[in-house]
């Protein structure tokens, strides 16, 4: 499979959105049954991802501290998506970001073109996942880059405009990588591991974190098209900063798509499927999609907290029992990763294929 170049020449979806067509290119248009029908996404108003207030996490009310604990613990495993509040990462630098953000795509087109990016490493200004030739696209632009291991860092192929940009990000990841690592402890001790061993499992301090930043941009037959096809995260944890005036990402839960509604300044958390393999399934990746929206644009930054990517991921040997013994090979986050860059998103077809027969 060759990763240097697309298969197709790339179409902006954001300059389709803009010329004012009133019928999306039939390369947009999903099969009848992977549409967001009305009817398989009705959702009584009630309905929504946990919200977990992590004030107190770390104080000496241990009453506190294990309500806490127990509400991360049931949503990894009932829902594997949940929102946090009070989560100690300034509201303002959550606002900037995203505005940076916004402002960026809004920049002429020129601009963006200059970050243009390849399958290869996905780096940059993008408009489609996978290279599977005549494959029916997503309604959406993103921007991918790196912000660590320091050896794929690389400030030239982050966006120099707003002003701000390079420096806001930078402040940004790192406050997610901390925010990360927080949670990876509870998530080991949730699972009865030592803090650390969790963490330890996808390579201790040296792991990879990157974000993709989405564009959904308005879409004059939202009913026929998906902002992005269902898929779990192939990495590690997610944290997702949606858009503050539009809600638009879907969970898959009992065959249902529950439409997340975003409280004031949280993170949506979910799992991904390096920790699914790590947990030996005791935590598992969930389903999503992204629904678009004929009277707004929608922008949302993705953080993923992903396994160093050359050391073999596989089921930690204190949740392997006789009773429920590995599910999964040892593979690295690499090769796994190299699926979701050939196929773009396949539902959760990829970490369902590794399972070890039974």
């Amino acid at each position: 499979m060759n990763l240097q170049d697309w298969p197709e020449p790339i179409v902006r979806v954001q300059s389709l959105s803009e010329s004012g067509l009133h019928v999306i290119p039939d390369r947009y248009i999903k099969p009848p049954s992977e549409r967001p029908s009305p009817l398989i996404t009705i959702n009584s108003s009630d309905d929504n991802i946990p919200i977990i207030d992590l004030t107190g996490l770390y104080g000496d009310d241990q009453d506190i501290r294990s309500s806490i604990l127990n509400q991360i613990s049931s949503a990894c495993r009932e829902w594997g998506f949940f929102q946090v509040i009070n989560h100690g990462i300034r509201p303002e630098l959550m606002d900037r970001a995203r505005e940076n953000w916004r402002q960026f795509f809004h920049l002429p087109m020129e601009l963006k073109q200059a970050y243009a990016n390849l399958p290869k490493t996905y780096e940059g200004y993008g408009s489609r996942l996978g290279v599977e030739k005549g494959a029916i696209l997503d309604w959406s632009d993103y921007y991918f880059l790196h912000h660590t291991p320091s050896s794929l860092k690389d400030y030239n192929k982050w966006p120099a405009f707003p002003n701000s940009c390079r420096e806001v990000i930078d402040e940004y990841c790192e406050e997610l990588v901390k925010l990360c690592g927080r949670l990876m402890r509870v998530l080991s001790i949730n699972l009865g591991l030592r803090e650390d061993q969790l963490q330890n499992a996808i390579g201790g301090d040296n792991i990879g974190a990157c974000m993709r930043v989405n564009f959904y941009p308005k879409c004059p037959q939202p009913d026929l098209t998906l902002g992005l096809s269902p898929h779990s995260d192939p990495g590690g944890l997610t944290i997702l900063l949606p858009d503050d005036h539009v809600s638009g990402l879907q969970v898959r839960r009992n065959d249902q798509w529950i439409t997340v509604k975003p409280a004031k300044h949280a993170f949506i958390v979910n799992i991904g499927d390096q920790i699914q393999v790590v947990s030996n399934a005791n935590y598992k990746s969930v389903e999503h999609r992204v629904i678009v929206n004929s009277g707004q644009e929608r922008v949302s930054l993705a953080f993923f907290y992903n396994p160093k990517s050359d050391i073999l991921i596989e089921p930690v040997k204190d949740l392997v029992t006789a009773e429920k013994p590995s599910l999964y090979p040892a593979m690295t986050f690499d090769e796994y990763r190299l699926f979701i860059r050939t196929m773009g998103p396949k539902g959760k077809s990829q970490v369902e294929s590794m399972k070890s027969p039974r």
